[in-house]
Parts: C-alpha cells; structure tokens; sequence
C-alpha cells in the first residue's frame, strides 16, 4: 500500500507513465524525492504534450485506491512548456493528501469542480499572493501549510482562506508577511483554529487582522513590540506564542479571555508586570524566561509572583538570569535578594532621619 521511490531523473512522459501504472494499483500513499523530470532534446512546446493529455484527463478522472502522493525536491530540467497542463494535473486529482515540496513552484490553479482535498502541502517553494484567489472548490481542505514561500499580503491570505469552509489549520510561517495598514478589513474561514504566523515581518497592526475564532496563534519571530487594548477580540484564543519579538512587558489579556498558555521567550522585557496572573486568570502557564531581565527593586514583585503561581513560570529558574547591572549578570532570579530598606524608599527616609 506504501511505494517510496528515490532519484527519480526520467523524460515527464515516463514519469506520466509510471504514475498511471502505481495509479491503477492498491497503492494508497506514493512519495517521489528528488525528482528530476526532462523532455526531448527539442523543446517541450504545448503540443509536444498534446498526445499525453488523454492520459492526463484519466488520471484525473480515476477513482484510484491513492489517498495521497508527496513529491519532494523537485527539479525541472525543461525551460519551455506550457506550465498549466501541469498545474491542472495536480490541482484535479482525486486523492486526500497531496505534498509538492522544494520544487520551486510559483503558482498552482484551483480546482475546476468541487476537490477532495483534504490536506495540501505545498512549503518550500515560489508561490505568492495570488494562490487560490476567488476559489470556492476546496470546501473539504482542512489543513493547509504554505511555509517558506514568498508570500506577502496578511490580508490576501485571508481573503484566500474565506471559501475553504472545513479548513482548520493554516501554516504560513517563513513567508514576507506585512500587515500596517490600520483600518484594512481582513475576512478568514470561520473554522480556521489554529494559524501559525511565525517568521515573517509583522507588527503590532497584525492583531486587527486576526481569524475571530482561531485558538491556537504563534506570532514568533516577528517584529511586534506591543499588544494593543481594545483591539483583538478573540475570545477563542487558548495558545498565544510571541516569543522572539521586540515586546518589552507581558500583554494583558483583555482581549484574550480563554488564554491558558502564553509564552513571550526571548524579547525586550526587563522588569515583567507583577500583576499578570490577576490580569489572565485562566493562564496557566507562561513561558518568560530567556529576557534581559534587569535585577532591581522592581524585579522583586516578579520574583514573589513565581512563589505564588504554583509553578505557572515554564523553565523556572533556569531560563530567569539576571542581565542587568553587570555584576549580577548570570544570577538566577531565585539567588537575587535585596533587603526590605533598601527597596522601601519611606522606610529608608525615616531610618535615616532617625539616625540623624
């Protein structure tokens, strides 16, 4: 039911060929790496094609026993050719799962009827904005993963996403992604839950362009220096990943009622707000550590909020060292410890005006 084949360098019309024969038997899964396809030495011209199209148009049409095909590490030794025939082929095969990785892919067509796409699978590869615009056939596709392409529009990328009606997971990390454009409307699939946005170029405006009901969002690696009050409402929202970004305090979660896990590793946060728990009851568990932390009177809320979480503070006390002043950088917060006068300014006034 499982056929692996590996160095695959053939003429397309074989390579056609062998699909067909692996089609018409029990195999349910076909994974192709380092696939090298060629023509004639003459240029492949769309006519050069034209006798295979039969082929082609009954490979689509079969009702195969494949539920999935993964190509990776594509590569086209054939400069000259029309490339929708391609696209058309693999865009309206009746299979679940279909994976084109690594192949330097720039574009692919929606499909011409109703698809039964369930998982598409298309990272590493070329292809931009303008991947399935206005495209209403994949209502059954549930998990969609883009990553390392060149896309660059947030709000296209929904706009993409708004007819896929079953879909539940997108994964566009590692793109160009832009959204500072206060006031766009953006327009998500209703069922999108979980979205991963990590590694692209986002700022703080990303959170007006947001899925309303996604409950699983990683923000990594972006450029976000701050969540802004008032402006997400996404009262479905569980797993919150800002790790990686230029924030300098923990967000609160007035937009964000059903948060339970957050974590903000390795950003700007030098003295983190003490009152975070009583802000996010429902959190229960942050990942802060891996910050510049700055041990000082200030920090020594913090430290207290840890005793009383109960165990909230992921990574604790490894990941918490102090980095500011110079002599306490590479303390663990646990270590840091300053007497109550010297942290309590009215204190420190009325014992020095007594010994005075």
């Amino acid at each position: 039911t499982t056929v692996t084949l590996d160095a695959v360098d053939l003429q397309w019309a074989i390579i056609l060929q062998i699909f067909m024969l692996i089609w018409y038997s029990p195999v349910e899964h076909l994974t192709v790496r380092n696939l090298t396809f060629r023509g004639p030495l003459e240029k492949l011209t769309e006519y050069a094609f034209q006798p295979l199209l039969s082929s082609v148009e009954q490979l689509i049409s079969l009702d195969g026993s494949m539920k999935a095909l993964t190509l990776e590490h594509v590569r086209n030794k054939v400069y000259y050719f029309n490339q929708g025939i391609l696209y058309r082929q693999f865009s309206e095969m009746n299979i679940a799962n279909l994976t084109i990785a690594d192949a330097y892919m720039p574009h692919m067509l929606c499909p011409n009827k109703t698809s039964s796409f369930q998982c598409l699978n298309f990272s590493h590869n070329a292809l931009t904005d303008e991947l399935f615009q206005n495209c209403g056939t994949l209502v059954d596709l549930k998990l969609l993963i883009l990553q390392k392409n060149k896309f660059e529009s947030l709000r296209k990328v929904s706009f993409m996403t708004s007819r896929m009606k079953s879909l539940t997971y997108l994964d566009m990390s590692n793109n160009l992604l832009r959204h500072d454009r206060a006031g766009v409307q953006c327009q998500w699939a209703e069922s999108l839950a979980e979205l991963d946005l990590s590694s692209n170029q986002l700022v703080d405006a990303v959170f007006e362009c947001l899925p309303a009901n996604v409950q699983k969002l990683s923000l990594r690696n972006n450029q976000i220096s701050n969540v802004p009050s008032g402006v997400a409402e996404l009262k479905s929202l569980e797993e919150l990943n800002l790790a990686s970004n230029r924030l300098a305090d923990l967000p609160g979660c007035g937009g964000f009622t059903s948060l339970q896990f957050l974590n903000v590793e390795m950003n700007s946060i030098l003295t983190p707000s003490a009152d975070f728990f009583q802000s996010c009851p429902r959190v229960r568990e942050l990942q802060a550590g891996h910050n510049p932390f700055q041990c000082s009177c200030e920090l020594q809320a913090f430290i207290r909020l840890e005793r009383r979480s109960g165990g909230k503070l992921f990574g604790w006390p490894a990941a918490y060292v102090c980095e500011y002043p110079e002599g306490l950088r590479g303390t663990e917060l646990k270590d840091f410890h300053l007497s109550p006068l010297a942290c309590n300014t009215t204190l420190l006034l009325v014992t020095a005006l007594l010994l005075t």
